[in-house]
């Protein structure tokens, strides 16, 4: 990569981190990306000012040939798409070659998600006579309670909490805040966790972090995913399950039970209705599976 292209990058980047407040997993996604595109446009020698909407088709193609699925393909134009406005923006570039660039289209996946039972074994999976055990336990229910973002979980601070009101104050993507109830049973394990346990795991440390790790520093996502499937296979869930996999039951079992869908919005932190309406999709699949398997005419 040049070095005006990388300059180019590292503005772009600067750039979203301020006026959008990125977290440093997405922009590390747009770095990726963009490496890659302007490494594509450099062994062409093409200046990304003076790219067109063909530059940006042959390299699209060249990535679903090459084995790149659809969703990821999308991705990968839609950082483009950000990156060539910036340029256009800031006068580096006269047009933008992705205007007219069309996505690739995608079949929207729906979830995998944990039945009511699988919930429960995996909630009883962790041993609580250890102090790991109960503080793996306290997170597996305040994240089925909550919906929680697993880096929202790990993340939180104690002063996050407040039992007194049942509510965590979460700080979500773009730095948005939301409170999220938890409820009477997530409440008692957190209590009980809070009061026992935490100290223990802590030695003495002074920490913030409601999950400490090693060092009393928060646990990191990936020790928790780690534990989480160590519990499911305790738990005898043979399935892939990740953290999200929690995030996808609590709100698929509230719409099941009954939950109005913009709560179920609210409580999750989406800013667009439309991401929250594919558990609506999922919860009515369970509903006809559940008529088609007991009604005497299903």
């Amino acid at each position: 990569m040049r070095d005006a292209d990388r300059d180019r990058l590292e503005r772009f980047l600067d750039a979203l981190w301020m006026e959008d407040g990125l977290s440093r997993h997405t922009l590390d996604a747009y770095r990726t990306d963009l490496e890659a595109w302007l490494a594509w446009l450099a062994r062409r020698g093409t200046d990304p000012c003076r790219a067109t909407r063909a530059d940006v088709e042959a390299c699209l193609a060249e990535r679903l040939d090459s084995g790149a699925r659809p969703r990821s393909v999308a991705r990968f134009l839609s950082s483009l798409r950000r990156f060539h406005r910036h340029l256009l923006r800031e006068g580096e570039a006269d047009s933008d070659p992705t205007a007219l660039v069309v996505s690739p289209r995608l079949g929207r996946p729906l979830p995998d998600v944990l039945g009511e039972r699988e919930v429960e074994a995996l909630l009883e999976a962790p041993d609580t006579a250890t102090p790991l055990g109960m503080r793996d336990r306290t997170m597996l229910e305040l994240l089925y309670a909550t919906g929680l973002r697993v880096s929202e979980l790990v993340g939180l601070r104690t002063d996050q909490v407040r039992l007194a009101q049942g509510v965590l104050r979460v700080t979500g993507k773009g730095g948005k805040e939301r409170l999220v109830p938890f409820g009477e049973v997530a409440g008692e394990w957190l209590e009980r966790y809070l009061r026992e346990t935490r100290p223990a795991l802590l030695r003495g440390q002074a920490s913030d972090a409601l999950f400490p790790g090693r060092g009393g520093r928060p646990m990191t996502r990936q020790t928790f995913w780690h534990r989480l499937r160590r519990h499911a296979r305790q738990a005898g869930i043979s399935r892939p399950i990740s953290p999200h996999g929690l995030r996808h039951a609590f709100a698929t079992h509230l719409l099941n039970h009954g939950a109005d869908l913009r709560v179920v919005q609210m409580l999750l932190g989406h800013a667009d209705l439309s991401t929250t309406q594919i558990y609506t999709h999922v919860a009515r699949e369970r509903l006809q599976s559940l008529h088609a398997r007991h009604h005497p005419r299903g």
